[in-house]
């Protein structure tokens, strides 16, 4: 815990966003926005909300994380502690107390409020572990905001507005890399589920193609024509317009549902093609992976230059850096960041660049390559 606590101590606050620019980060709760532009407002705020909800029934990457490196994550807590916040506010839910949030508990030492102490005092400092009932809406940030810290965001208001910068456990963990590591994001933690022999808890490169994610759930023939793929969690998603072999893992890619078309049409929700499906299925009910239990090694991974489309004309795609034929080994800068709300990308394989465009950059994984 000493070793971040000095690395963290060291970094002057200002050189925390050019770090995680630099690194790649974007958010892996699902938005996917670039994290380097909340820790730029480090000087606004002296509250670090920790959204630790994992509100989809089938979602395990934050509690796994939680439980798994808790030592990683109270140490990051610690340094934090030390150099940007006066209180880190950890939030998840209640019943998964038991089961997933001991060790983290005795880690941090945390302060401990149950959903009925809520919100928390504004007088706390150090670390707080704040439970809340198992409530879907309890995950979204600007309702998590209100309900564990007492504030009410208005019109186009951001947390770091009212003193508090929000992020999920994943992003956190890619934190502490970036920061103690001195390592890049070139992986993710993903989900397979709905139509699928089997519910899969995967780490995959980054770009890792749908079409492998699927094969590793049991999906080796093609999709039917009343099927397609989601991009998200049953409560929320959107279906994905390439085709499996086109499209792949972004950085805020949580999880890859396979579904029937006609639920899919009848389950969006307004213009926005947001999909909700928890209704149609028991998806608390089914078998799931609660450990990663594979790491894929794709042949090719097409790394997106926007982690998000959704948020381009406000966020500008990375620079490409490489060209075809380049080799590359893992965690190399592949593209950096353009002007504007950037960040840069990385090779998440050892291997050959075999196409560069303005979305995405391809790499070849090269036969006698080991890693990645």
């Amino acid at each position: 815990m000493s070793i971040t606590r000095e690395a963290i101590r060291s970094v002057e606050p200002p050189e925390f966003a050019v770090t995680l620019r630099n690194a790649g980060l974007a958010g892996a709760g699902g938005a996917g926005f670039p994290t380097y532009a909340k820790w730029e407002r480090l000087d606004e705020v002296d509250s670090l909300l920790v959204n630790h909800q994992e509100s989809e029934p089938n979602y395990y990457m934050d509690k796994w994380l939680g439980r798994e490196r808790t030592e990683e994550l109270a140490a990051l807590f610690d340094g934090l502690l030390e150099r940007a916040f006066d209180r880190i506010v950890i939030a998840a839910k209640w019943p998964d107390r038991d089961e997933w949030m001991g060790d983290l508990e005795a880690a941090t030492d945390a302060t401990i409020y149950a959903p009925d102490a809520l919100p928390v005092s504004e007088d706390e400092t150090g670390i707080v572990i704040a439970y809340t009932d198992d409530k879907y809406e309890f995950g979204m940030e600007s309702v998590l905001m209100r309900l564990v810290a007492g504030v009410v965001m208005g019109g186009n208001e951001l947390p770091m507005d009212n003193g508090w910068i929000v992020q999920n456990t994943e992003t956190l963990s890619n934190v502490y890399r970036a920061l103690v590591d001195g390592e890049p994001t070139t992986r993710k933690f993903v989900h397979v589920d709905g139509r699928v022999p089997t519910h899969r808890f995967l780490e995959v490169p980054i770009g890792t193609p749908a079409t492998d994610l699927l094969e590793a759930a049991g999906r080796t023939d093609d999709l039917a024509d009343n099927e397609v793929i989601l991009d998200g969690g049953p409560g929320w998603c959107f279906e994905i317009d390439a085709a499996p072999d086109a499209f792949g893992v972004r950085k805020r890619t949580n999880c890859l549902l396979v579904m029937e078309e006609s639920v899919v049409k009848e389950n969006t929700i307004g213009s926005g093609g947001r999909v909700n499906v928890l209704a149609p299925a028991a998806w608390k009910e089914s078998v799931h992976e609660t450990a990663p239990t594979e790491a894929l090694r794709p042949d090719r991974v097409e790394v997106p230059l926007i982690t998000n489309p959704d948020f381009e004309g406000v966020v500008t795609p990375s620079e490409p850096i490489v060209k075809v034929g380049d080799e590359l080994e893992t965690g190399e800068m592949i593209a950096r960041p353009a002007d504007g709300i950037s960040i840069a990308q990385h090779a998440p394989i050892d291997g050959t660049v075999t196409g560069v465009g303005d979305r995405s950059i391809t790499i070849e994984r090269d036969d006698r390559s080991t890693s990645g």
